[in-house]
Parts: structure tokens; sequence; C-alpha cells
């Protein structure tokens, strides 16, 4: 378990403001058609992923609310299929305005979804951000002493509930190595790259791949171009 001192919980919070407020601000700049282009995310649209944004600071409460309003939604399992679902009706539920709103709402606030921590809060707003930008064409930096915390986490619960949410790759006879962060996991062929890549890479966003270099990497170019067959 990654443990952070005060200093290091305040400077990670902020990174979460100003990912927050940079997603906003290129989500404030879409036309119609960009709000309905696919995400990284399969089956999401990125105004899925936007309206799913809103909801990192969500209370009991209102998860409880949500599902009184659409009951049918407890059909939904597994938890990607929930999860898809009670997006797409949170999409249908918020204007584009109102999605933007609330993102810029959560800027300055440290509550997180219950059960999460603020780690998971920094992953969401990382990757969620990235699912968004690429297919858009747009560059969308991400911090990367940011980026290596996130990977860290990610890395450490690859193996645990927190990552089915992902899609899973094979990573684990890989040596993942960052070009600009002092970060390095696993053993095995080299995948090297930037670490905002490599995070991406562990929540399962092959897109990366093509950023990446080494005998890992071109190994895992191969059984991806192996699985699209």
């Amino acid at each position: 378990m990654t443990r952070l001192t005060a200093i290091e919980t305040d400077a990670l919070w902020a990174g979460i403001d100003d990912q927050r407020a940079r997603t906003a601000a290129l989500l404030d700049g879409l036309t119609p058609d960009q709000w309905d282009h696919p995400s990284l995310c399969d089956g999401w649209t990125v105004r899925h992923v936007a309206a799913h944004l809103t909801g990192q600071q969500q209370r009991v409460r209102d998860a409880l609310g949500f599902i009184i309003r659409h009951p049918r939604i407890l059909r939904s399992m597994p938890l990607n299929t929930f999860i898809h679902d009670a997006v797409v009706l949170q999409a249908q539920e918020l204007s584009t305005e109102q999605i933007v709103t609330r993102i810029r709402d959560g800027i300055g606030s440290r509550r997180h979804n219950p059960g999460l921590t603020p780690l998971e809060t920094l992953t969401d707003i990382l990757v969620h951000s990235q699912d968004i930008a690429i297919p858009l064409g747009v560059d969308l930096p991400m911090r990367p002493s940011l980026s290596a915390l996130a990977a860290t986490r990610r890395w450490d619960t690859r193996n645990t509930w927190l990552a089915t949410v992902n899609r899973r790759l094979p990573l684990n006879s890989y040596q993942l190595t960052a070009t600009d962060a002092d970060w390095s996991r696993g053993q095995g062929p080299d995948v090297v790259g930037e670490i905002g890549a490599i995070l991406l890479l562990i929540t399962g966003r092959t897109v990366v791949l093509q950023q990446l270099t080494g005998e890992g990497a071109d190994a895992l170019r191969r059984a991806e171009a192996r699985s699209a067959q």
C-alpha cells in the first residue's frame, strides 16, 4: 500500500485539481461531433467518459439516489457492465455544460468515492482525461511525478479487484521502465517509455504501445496484432 506524507497528499490533490481544470477546459471547446467521438474506453464516447468523471466525489447517498431513480441498473452485472450502463444514464441526464460545470466544481474538494483512496481519484482523472484527449488528437500532458504515483498504485493493485475495471495485459513477465521518472517495475524483456504511457499501458490502453520501445514492447505489439486478427 502506498502511504503518503501530508506534503505528498497536498501535491496529489493539487495535481488532481490541475488535471480537472485542464480537462474541463478541453471539454469546453469541443464540438457536438467531438462529444460523440469514440473514446479509448470500448463502447464509451467522449461524452460518456466526461460524464463518468462527474462521479469522482459521489457519496453513498448519491449512489443510492441514482439507483432509486434507475432501479433497473441493478440488473447490470458484472461490474464493468454496471459502470457502463450507469455512465450512459448519467450522460443522458446531464447536458454538456452541466458535465463541464460538475468537473470544475470538484476543484478544491478532497472528497473521494467510498471504499477508494485519493490515489484512485488521481488515476481516474489522469487516465480518463487521456481516454478523451488521445482519440481527439489533443495533447493533454500529465505530470511525470503524478503519473509515477498512479502507475505505482496500479502496479501494486494489478491483481486485486481494483484492476477488474481495466483490460488486463500480461505485464508480469516484462520490465517496465520510465524515461522521464525514477520508476521501474517487473522483470523480463524491456518496455521503455514515458511514465504517462506506461500508466496507460498498465491500465490496458494498448494504443500507447507505439510510444514504447524495447524487446518487451515489440512482443506486446506482436501479441496485440495477433489478437486483432
